[in-house]
């Protein structure tokens, strides 16, 4: 299992025959992924890499039936692509694009999330922008993320960092932990999917076990989701805040890292979590050591709580075998007695006159 992309992903390369778009849908054929189309304008009837390039996403999904949409174009020209695979019916939106304004970001959020309330539907879904993408290790990977690094697992990974994900994808491995899906959803102001949504995801894919969070200063969805998983979360959730040392007023990394008027700081967002029971680890290198903590006690509980269940299995069995009906020799069915204990013998008054 895994959330949003697994084998059955189809994927339409969004300026495909850019840079960026033609080096990394090499790089997502070799890793496995049903990259079924590319669409450029002006460049239909082409192939990069043997996929096959149209002018329009709804002429390619028709054609191949894609699924999920990958974006490489320039920031001018993402929030058009965007709302052109909404129109043609894709249910998975990945953008890649960064440098996007932050206007041209919010009327793609609000555009999707119309089309999702008029079809009663929870897609489109749109990661990032700004992201570096996804991956189901073993299964499919949809962006930029290195898939070597990964390896299949029990640990649902969300982040709003992209390097920051690759570090503790490549050290989960070494605690004996692989992932079901490593999930970048972005550092900018506004994006498409956020972390109490991501959270939600994992809650419900039985093979996740554990969750990793990685956030950073700016904004304010690391509270958010530390109150989500106090309310809604039962699976171990460690988490990481990055920016621990980063001024004030300063921007760092991504264009919503940043802390203005006393909030949004790498502390707040620490205790957040805190106060919610989520463990924070201070440097990446603690991540992999508590989750393998967590994961080892929530194992060992679910061993505790099943011995119960069978020994009372066990018992029923046994005291249904003793009062089991057996016949006499005389023909009449009978309850077999349980054994009186050792040295309590009845004495000769006892025997004849019935009384101990």
């Amino acid at each position: 299992m895994s959330i949003l992309v697994d084998r059955g992903t189809r994927v339409v390369v969004q300026g495909i025959t850019g840079r960026d778009g033609a080096f990394h849908t090499q790089q997502m054929l070799a890793y496995g992924t049903k990259v079924v189309a590319g669409v450029t304008p002006g460049k239909g009837g082409e192939k990069v890499h043997g996929v096959p390039v149209f002018d329009g996403v709804a002429e390619a999904v028709a054609s191949t039936r894609a699924n999920t949409s990958v974006i490489y174009v320039p920031a001018a020209a993402a929030a058009d692509a965007i709302f052109e695979a909404a129109d043609a019916g894709v249910a998975l939106i990945v953008c890649i694009t960064e440098g996007i304004p932050v206007r041209d970001s919010l009327a793609a959020y609000h555009y999707l999330a119309r089309l999702r309330e008029r079809n009663g539907r929870r897609t489109p879904r749109l990661v990032g922008p700004n992201c570096p993408g996804l991956i189901s290790p073993g299964q499919s990977k949809v962006g930029i993320l290195p898939g070597h690094i990964c390896k299949p697992g029990p640990v649902g990974v969300v982040s709003r960092s992209g390097t920051l994900t690759y570090e503790v994808v490549h050290q989960l491995p070494g605690a004996g932990l692989g992932q079901s899906t490593c999930l970048g959803i972005g550092g900018d102001p506004v994006i498409g999917t956020q972390f109490v949504d991501s959270l939600e995801l994992f809650e419900s894919d039985p093979q996740t076990e554990a969750i990793v969070l990685i956030g950073e200063i700016g904004g304010s969805d690391e509270e958010e989701a530390a109150q989500f998983i106090k309310r809604r979360v039962r699976k171990p959730v460690v988490a990481f805040v990055a920016g621990q040392t980063a001024p004030p007023g300063k921007r760092m990394g991504h264009a919503g890292a940043i802390i203005t008027r006393e909030s949004g700081t790498a502390a707040e967002k620490m205790e957040a979590f805190r106060a919610a029971g989520v463990p924070v680890a201070r440097i990446p290198s603690e991540i992999p050591v508590r989750v393998a903590e967590l994961l080892g006690r929530r194992r060992g509980r679910a061993r505790v709580s099943a011995a119960p269940v069978l020994k009372s299995t066990r018992a029923r069995r046994a005291r249904s075998r003793v009062s089991r009906p057996r016949k006499t020799a005389t023909g009449r069915r009978t309850v077999a007695r349980a054994k009186r204990p050792a040295g309590r013998r009845r004495s000769a008054a006892s025997r004849t006159t019935g009384r101990r």
